[in-house]
């Protein structure tokens, strides 16, 4: 039998005629309808197909007929309810034959059926849908002479009566994400000033909605659209944005989950990988404790990124959202090994242990004194409490000399190196330029084109006068004769690159040596996870890069019963990525608690709808897009964010959120 396809694949349905008489008429106009009728009541069933989401053809558009200039409408009203009705008429709306085999009194026919996303057999023609729907288009019934809900039913008589939504696929935005974060969604809400529905719809997706409303590298704006008309949309703005709106009204916890199952599932690691995990699988209705080596939860977000770009009541609060699920939490907790976390009674454990362990380059003189880790040093920085950073830190310099924790002395009023190019070593010079160096410097050996960091990263350090040496190799560290850092002595680098092993090999120009002077060097050339609780004997695969050996279609590693995602698998990654690796590792460990095949299945896909010049260019035409710049984000003067740890971008108003989000 054929059937209306609900998915977002649509479907394919393959009909056969009998010598009983079974008959197919395409088209659900005027003609269409009568002939339908007119076979159904001589005793065949009819599969009467319609290309839109409701029968009635060019004539339900018509005001008048001719040449009797009569109602239209009343003229196919009643034959649209009979048809509706009749029992031996199936109509197969939003659908097109693909495909007729056969002869005369033995045909068979195969349909296509696209996704209509309102369930008909459910809907009952109340328009609330389209009452609530934020997302604006043309009319297409009435010619684009009007405008309509993405939500909508075809015309007001329509049969079936039901509402439906056409889509030519997802936006690009979304197939970008590595989460899929329906960008395209919230953004519509927040035009219309549903922040609260917008935040909702963020959440579906991600639990981080303030976080990575800051520090996402948000690859949904590289593929925006509207980029080919003049910027993409600040799409993570937008998300911090409604976050910071809904957060500042009074907190309501979230509601327990109740538990649903008896296996107990442990995660190591309360970063974002591990606690996205945590929350997926605790509203699945299992028992899932988070062991956390450090005092506070947050992995990476909470102690490897500067205050001044994500404040840690942000992290605090998104992660008190999830353990309020039920979740039970421990910090200051080191697991050893995974036997004792087995022996405990837990029935799966995933490891989820973020990028913690800086590397230090194996050139002489890394161990003199003052040289400092990445990681380690932007750690004790936010895990400081003698200093209070956030307080003591202010515009008046001599309020810094008061701060007293280990590393002070080494970066106040001296000039300090950061060798690395990448993110993280940005936020490690632009803190120290926070903590009141007199100079800061930056080497890496990539050209200036060619850094790991971002851009707007790059331009922010050097806003803030950080000088940045390209094309650099580390030769050593140099000693000042009493075991403390004069400098580093570098070579220009002409050309560099990585075998298929990971190894690298630098051509340096001959002659080239020189010192870059420094009173401290801080090594900020990667960073890796700690898996040093799992000895060789444990059972579960390494790779050659230290990382956990998983089957990547399902997080599994090699011991039964071990998952592994996030930075202990795929080394330092983005935070959205890990939200990704979250969700996909507490399904795979549902259906290994569940006794299931751990293979997924697969999911249907739909084509990205990557907009043509013609078509924007015809819809400026209409007037239905118009050259609107990105509305640039408040971001504190230079001056003052140099001075402390305030948040450097401040946030838009509501009105510049929403007049971002209606472009």
């Amino acid at each position: 039998m054929a059937g209306n396809g609900r998915g977002e694949n649509g479907q394919e349905s393959t009909l056969h005629g009998d010598v009983v008489g079974a008959a197919m008429v395409v088209g659900g106009g005027i003609a269409g309808m009568q002939a339908s009728l007119d076979l159904a009541e001589a005793g065949y069933k009819v599969y009467l197909v319609e290309t839109k989401s409701a029968i009635g053809g060019h004539m339900a558009q018509l005001d008048k007929t001719f040449p009797t200039n009569d109602c239209a409408m009343c003229t196919i009203s009643p034959k649209l309810v009979e048809t509706g009705r009749h029992l031996n008429i199936e109509i197969l709306t939003d659908s097109q034959v693909t495909d007729l085999k056969g002869m005369a009194g033995d045909f068979t026919v195969t349909v296509h059926t696209q996704p209509r996303y309102i369930d008909v057999d459910k809907c009952t023609g109340c328009g609330e849908c389209a009452d609530v729907c934020p997302v604006v288009i043309p009319g297409r019934f009435d010619e684009g002479l009007v405008q309509q809900r993405a939500a909508h039913k075809l015309y007001p008589q329509a049969i079936p009566n039901a509402y439906a939504i056409e889509k030519r696929g997802i936006a690009p935005c979304r197939d970008a994400c590595p989460a899929h974060q329906r960008a395209q969604g919230y953004i519509a809400l927040i035009r219309e000033g549903r922040f609260e529905d917008a935040l909702r719809v963020i959440k579906e997706d991600n639990p981080f909605p303030g976080i990575c409303g800051r520090i996402c590298n948000h690859r949904c704006e590289d593929a925006c659209n509207r980029d080919k008309v003049d910027d993409p949309i600040n799409i993570h703005a937008l998300k911090r944005f409604v976050t910071d709106t809904v957060y500042a009204e009074p907190r309501v916890p979230p509601e327990p989950v109740p538990g649903q199952y008896d296996e107990r599932v442990a995660i190591i690691g309360a970063g974002p990988c591990g606690l996205t995990a945590a929350q997926d699988l605790c509203k699945l209705g299992y028992r899932v404790t988070v062991f956390e080596a450090l005092p506070v939860a947050g992995g990476m977000l909470r102690v490897g990124v500067p205050e001044y770009r994500l404040p840690s009541w942000i992290v605090d609060r998104e992660v008190q959202d999830i353990i309020d699920l039920g979740v039970e939490l421990r910090l200051n907790t080191t697991v050893e090994n995974l036997d004792d976390i087995f022996e405990e009674g837990f029935k799966s454990v995933l490891v989820a242990v973020g990028a913690h362990e800086g590397i230090r380059l194996p050139i002489p003189g890394n161990d003199l004194e003052g040289v400092l880790i990445n990681t380690q040093f932007l750690r004790d920085v936010r895990l400081s409490e003698i200093s209070n950073l956030k307080s003591q830190i202010s515009n008046d310099s001599s309020s810094n000399e008061d701060l007293e924790f280990d590393f002070y002395d080494l970066i106040f009023g001296k000039r300090v190196l950061v060798l690395g190019g990448g993110n993280v070593a940005i936020d490690v010079a632009r803190t120290v330029v926070r903590l009141g160096a007199s100079e800061v410097h930056m080497a890496c050996l990539e050209g200036r084109h060619n850094m790991p960091s971002h851009e707007w990263e790059i331009q922010e350090a050097l806003d803030e006068g950080i000088a940045i040496h390209n094309d650099r190799t580390f030769l050593r560290v140099v000693d000042d004769g009493d075991g403390r850092v004069a400098g580093v002595e570098c070579q220009d680098v002409a050309h560099f690159e990585f075998d298929d092993q990971g190894r690298l090999a630098v051509e340096t120009v001959e002659g080239s040596e020189h010192v870059l002077p420094a009173d401290a060097v801080i090594f900020s050339v990667g960073q890796r996870a700690g898996l040093a609780f799992i000895p060789d004997d444990a059972g579960v695969g390494m790779t050659r890069r230290r990382t956990i050996a998983i089957n990547p279609n399902t997080f599994a590693a090699t011991r039964p019963g071990v998952f592994a995602a996030g930075d202990s698998v795929s080394g330092t990654s983005f935070v959205i990525e890990a939200v990704d690796s979250g969700h996909k590792c507490a399904e795979s460990i549902h259906r290994y608690l569940r006794g299931e095949e751990l293979e997924p299945k697969p999911r249907p896909e739909l084509p990205v709808v990557q907009l043509t010049q013609a078509e924007l260019d015809e819809r400026m035409q209409r007037g239905e897009i118009q050259i609107t710049p990105r509305v640039p984000m408040p971001e504190l003067p230079i001056e003052e964010r140099v001075r402390g740890f305030a948040e450097v971008a401040t946030g838009y108003t509501p009105e510049l959120a929403q007049a971002e989000a209606a472009r």
